[in-house]
């Protein structure tokens, strides 16, 4: 199998955010069949972190199995592969794999494979897998950063604004209060609001996500909503009271998952690019595994869209990158 049918069999293993059982099984036998030291760990039901080792590690490359919805197949042509997980991150992964079956050939040990459920949607594998045991110095973690070791990430605030009001006739909007336009107001003023910047990492950025609210056009509504996601250059917890500030009392904030912003580190010597990225990874949930770095193929400006790709040269150039860090690092190591 080369590293474009490994990828194919895996894409077309659907393992979407809470139904990854499948593709860890599928992880699990193939790289147990390929010679290395596997165990599995339960997360929820039968959702398995995967964990293979060769020796006892020292750098681990690590990447997440689920996907976000919804599927979509494999397509290939001659430079691209396309489909869910194309390069988040099963393309990743691939590329990892092949690096370090390249490495086993090579007779190098104290290297291990990390792959985890859930990082789509609150890092809930991450949070388990920081609980196995390790040796480890150094974690390679894999997202699609255009073929660049990142420096650093922005971190992630989640919130729920909920809106309330009072019913009334929507002939009669006066003798009701409508939680909905007081709901608008206060994503207008989150709009308007100068949210921290830094040099390096850049500004604040949010997504209102979602919007709910309200029983039917000719009731004023009681009830309104709002998921709104931001990517942080200062700690959460911070820009949790800024919101709070800004909404003033006018709803309730609900605090929902959140990371903070990560330095991560670079492998000297090696001639590739660096980049901020404002994505967030399992990195800030995996503290016990060492030292964070961040590389991997693909971009992720193509990852959760329907034209999802990766470039096939890329994901052999990776391999590339991924053997020559472990191999850096090792030395390092001694």
């Amino acid at each position: 199998m080369d590293i474009f049918q490994f990828t194919r069999e895996l894409m077309e293993t659907e393992s979407i955010s809470w139904h990854e059982g499948a593709a860890g099984r599928w992880l699990r036998d193939y790289l147990s069949d390929a010679g290395f030291e596997v165990t599995t760990q339960t997360v929820t039901d039968d959702r398995v972190n995967v964990y293979a080792k060769l020796g006892e590690p020292i750098i681990t490359l690590s990447s997440h199995i689920d996907t976000v919805p919804p599927f979509i197949g494999f397509t290939e042509d001659e430079q691209n592969i396309y489909g869910r997980g194309a390069c988040d991150a099963k393309g990743v992964i691939a590329a990892q794999v092949f690096a370090a079956k390249r490495l086993k050939d090579e007779g190098l040990t104290n290297i291990g494979l990390l792959y985890v459920v859930g990082e789509e949607d609150g890092s809930d594998g991450a949070v388990v897998a920081n609980s196995i045991p390790n040796s480890n110095k150094f974690l390679i973690n894999g997202e699609p950063t255009e073929s660049r070791q990142a420096i650093a990430t922005k971190g992630a605030l989640r919130v729920v604004i909920e809106a309330k009001g009072r019913t009334a006739h929507s002939a009669y909007p006066e003798l009701g209060e409508s939680a909905i336009e007081k709901l608008l107001d206060i994503l207008n003023d989150i709009r308007r609001t100068d949210w921290p910047v830094s040099a390096e990492l850049g500004p604040t950025t949010y997504n209102i996500g979602t919007i709910t609210g309200g029983r039917r056009p000719n009731v004023v509504a009681d009830f309104a909503a709002s998921e709104v996601m931001f990517r942080t250059i200062t700690q959460p917890d911070e820009l949790y009271k800024m919101i709070v500030e800004v909404v003033a009392g006018r709803a309730e904030v609900k605090r929902g998952f959140s990371l903070p912003p990560i330095h991560t580190h670079t492998v000297k010597g090696i001639d590739i690019p660096t980049s901020v990225v404002r994505f967030g990874t399992d990195i800030p949930c995996l503290t016990n595994w060492g030292t964070p770095m961040l590389y991997g193929p693909g971009s992720i400006h193509d990852a959760h869209t329907a034209h999802e790709y990766i470039r096939k040269q890329d994901m052999l150039n990776a391999v590339d990158t991924y053997a020559q860090m472990t191999r850096t690092l090792l030395a390092e190591q001694g």
